[in-house]
C-alpha cells in the first residue's frame, strides 16, 4: 500500500513537473519563483514533494547537458521541439541519467504518457525512441531486458 502510495505521488509529480519545466521555458522565471508558485497549488500537497524539488533542480542545473543528449539522439535539435516534447525529454533524460532506483521502463512509460496527455499528436512516439536511444547509451539497456 505505501509502495503504491509512493509511485502514484511520484506520477503526479512528474506531471506537476511538465507543467513547471514548460512554464520555465516559456516565462525564463527564476527557479526559485516558479518552486515557490508551484509549492502554493492545492495539487502540491498530493505529490512526492522532495522528488519534485530534486528533480526539478537536476533538471536546471543539467539543462545544458540535457538539451545537448536531445540534440545527439533525436533527429531534431532541441530548440526545434514544443515546449511540452521538451519538458518530458528533460524531466525523463534527468531520471535516467541521476534516479537509478527508479527502472528505466518506468521513466520511459511515464514520459510516454505525459507525452500522450499533454504533448501534440505522435509526440510520444519520439520521444519513446529518443530515450530508448539514450538508455542504450548511458548503460541502462538491460533494464528494459536487452543484452
Amino acid at each position: 500500500m505505501q509502495a503504491e502510495r509512493s509511485m502514484r505521488g511520484r506520477q503526479r509529480a512528474r506531471e506537476l513537473l511538465v507543467q513547471a519545466l514548460y512554464q520555465w521555458q516559456l516565462t525564463d522565471q527564476q527557479s526559485d519563483e516558479l518552486l515557490e508558485q508551484f509549492s502554493a497549488r492545492t495539487e502540491f500537497l498530493r505529490i512526492d514533494q522532495i522528488y519534485f524539488r530534486e528533480l526539478f533542480s537536476a533538471v536546471l542545473c543539467d539543462f545544458k547537458d540535457l538539451d545537448a543528449l536531445i540534440s545527439e539522439h533525436a533527429d531534431r535539435d532541441h530548440d526545434q521541439l514544443d515546449a511540452v516534447s521538451r519538458a518530458v525529454l528533460l524531466l525523463s533524460l534527468s531520471e535516467l541519467k541521476g534516479r537509478f532506483e527508479v527502472p528505466a521502463k518506468v521513466v520511459i512509460n511515464e514520459a510516454v504518457e505525459l507525452a500522450k496527455r499533454y504533448g501534440p499528436t505522435d509526440s510520444f512516439q519520439f520521444i519513446n525512441a529518443v530515450l530508448d536511444n539514450v538508455v542504450k547509451q548511458i548503460g541502462r539497456g538491460s533494464e528494459l531486458g536487452q543484452a
